[in-house]
């Protein structure tokens, strides 16, 4: 006889935290039920939001009846407990950041973070993955604003594609780049979209590329009257419009010319991210010489077609291309100091790696900042990323880079800091920088990075419970024999001071976890700073499984207790996976 036994893994829903509890008790005043007028207390003085009204709870009660009863006419119009508890757990009825733009958006560009591309066209590694206008695609949906496109002469040089050069990736037509840009720039966001060009080409086909560019684009474009901008425009201003951003042919002359000059090659240590990433904290970019750090596009301009140009010819040739650029980009000559000057009559595009933007900030950093007040700074992977891994945003952030730019089809920790910031001002991809990064002291001093600051506020986490891995996962993802052990870790990244990481008990056998356990973080630039959660479940004898993440910014918080949906690791978002949390300032 041959008997058989399967284990049941039973989900069981979780009662209410005490929290929950006793605020339905308080705000429903010991009633089995709570009004509308009562939620509406309850959204003001616990929740914060001042400005809801009594039609908003109204609002909200119908919702919630008509969704969990199935009531078109409603014989009672209060929540219940569970009513109540399921509102707060509801992603979508009580998110922990709001989904509208309210910065002020009539600001100079230069005074934004902007959400970055690098090589966007990638849909993998920098060496051998296949180019398409795919990836741009993804990233104008998440709301980038910021695509760059390295361009190329086919192989008959009378056409014009996008590829990483040198590199045995597969090329895309420009055209379709182009004309996939003009169909979902604005998606996601109606505030511009800058496309950097790394330009390889010859006179005759920047001219087919001026070409291309007008007649896709038309008025769509944005071309200024002078040569040079003295000031960057606003967002508000450039509302669906195209931004060219490339070096100007005669700076692609001097650089080809010291290229020739000056040939170093020396070895770069190769990335030992794995597919997690470190820990934000525990990484320090490698001070690399300065010539060994450019990306492979910008490192290697120099094709043949354009060494055998003329600098007159090839200055003749190339009006209209010139015409289209907006943002005149450059990377420094004579040295950072130099190139970190700040010209009263017309504003720039400057271009570093992260090595040598962690070289300048360690000597140049109240430079850095300030040039960043009226200047675009972009940041952009060291070379030897070949796996499309990424790099600490925040040093350039705390330094007012406006251009942080990411291999947005890689992966780990620092994509997720990256797609938590840019979860500001309603994720439409244009962050307002802090006033302190744009504040000259009347002793014409600026913001220092490294200055020892005192404790601003404290923010108060508390982790109550998650929900929602059972309808995500197959009952054996986690474990084969029981069912999951989750354990959350939250905590901060930012300035220095303020980045830590902590962790709750773990809870065992069980999909339904409560941890109610409370954190405090003090903080020094809460600006900048961003709560990362992350949720494992603990095994073991192997590592650690991932169970969902995200990552939000903390001055977006609304205080009170909210519903927190997770991601996976790619940063697209769960069907179900929520965490209640409760977020309070002091």
């Amino acid at each position: 006889m041959c008997v058989c036994f399967t284990r049941k893994f039973k989900v069981t829903e979780a009662a209410p935290p005490p929290d929950v509890k006793d605020a339905f008790n308080r705000y429903a005043e010991g009633g089995p039920h709570m009004t509308a007028e009562q939620l509406h207390r309850f959204l003001v003085d616990v929740q914060g939001q001042g400005f809801a009204t009594k039609g908003d709870a109204e609002g909200i009660v119908q919702q919630l009846l008509q969704k969990r009863h199935h009531m078109a006419k409603f014989r009672r119009h209060a929540l219940t407990l569970d009513d109540f508890h399921h509102y707060l757990f509801s992603a979508d009825l009580n998110p922990p950041i709001g989904d509208q733009v309210h910065h002020d958006m009539t600001a100079p560009l230069s005074d934004y973070f902007i959400y970055t591309g690098h090589n966007s066209y990638l849909t993998g590694n920098q060496l051998s993955s296949d180019c398409s206008d795919v990836p741009i695609i993804k990233a104008l949906k998440r709301g980038v604003r910021v695509v760059e496109l390295d361009i190329w002469p086919n192989s008959t040089k009378d056409d014009v594609h996008v590829l990483h050069g040198r590199t045995l990736t597969t090329p895309v037509e420009l055209i379709k780049c182009l004309k996939s840009i003009k169909e979902h720039a604005f998606s996601a966001s109606p505030y511009p979209v800058v496309i950097t060009l790394e330009d390889h080409l010859t006179p005759d086909l920047q001219a087919k590329v001026a070409q291309m560019v007008t007649q896709t684009f038309g008025k769509m474009l944005f071309c200024p009257d002078s040569e040079c901008l003295k000031e960057l425009p606003t967002p508000e201003k450039l509302k669906y419009r195209i931004i060219i951003s490339t070096k100007p042919p005669k700076e692609y002359l001097e650089a080809e010319s010291n290229k020739r000059k000056v040939n170093n090659s020396h070895n770069v240590k190769e990335s030992d991210d794995d597919v997690w990433g470190k820990e934000p904290a525990e990484l320090t970019v490698d001070q690399e010489d300065d010539k060994t750090d450019s990306d492979a596009s910008e490192n290697n301009q120099d094709n043949e077609e354009t060494d055998a140009c003329e600098p007159e010819v090839r200055l003749s040739r190339a009006p209209a291309y010139k015409h289209l650029i907006a943002i005149h980009a450059g990377k420094p000559k004579g040295g950072l100091k130099e190139g970190l000057k700040v010209e009263p009559d017309k504003v720039r595009r400057l271009s570093l790696s992260e090595q040598a933007l962690e070289k300048a900030t360690m000597s140049y950093g109240t430079d850095v900042v300030r040039f960043t007040q009226k200047n675009i700074l972009r940041i952009y992977p060291k070379g030897t990323r070949f796996n499309s891994s990424n790099y600490k945003p925040l040093i350039g952030w705390m330094h007012g880079a406006q251009m942080v730019a990411f291999n947005m089809q890689g992966y780990g920790r620092y994509l997720w800091l990256m797609h938590g910031m840019f979860r500001s001002n309603g994720g439409c991809g244009y962050v307002k920088k802090p006033d302190f990064l744009m504040n000259v002291n009347p002793n014409g001093s600026v913001f220092n990075p490294k200055a020892d600051l005192p404790v601003k506020k404290t923010l108060k986490v508390k982790v109550y419970m998650g929900d929602g891995w059972h309808l995500d996962f197959k009952q054996t993802h986690f474990d084969l024999y029981s069912p999951p052990d989750f354990y959350t870790r939250v905590g901060i990244a930012g300035v220095p001071a303020d980045e830590i990481m902590k962790k709750t008990k773990k809870k065992e056998d069980d999909w339904t976890p409560v941890w109610d356990e409370e954190f405090a973080f003090p903080l020094r630039v809460p600006e900048l700073a961003l709560l990362r959660v992350e949720v494992h479940e603990y095994d073991m004898s192997e590592r650690d499984d991932f169970a969902g993440q995200t990552c939000l910014p903390v001055s977006e918080l609304k205080p009170g207790i909210r519903a927190v949906p997770l991601f996976n690791r790619k940063g697209e978002k769960f069907n179900s996976v929520r965490l209640l949390m409760r977020f309070e300032f002091i």
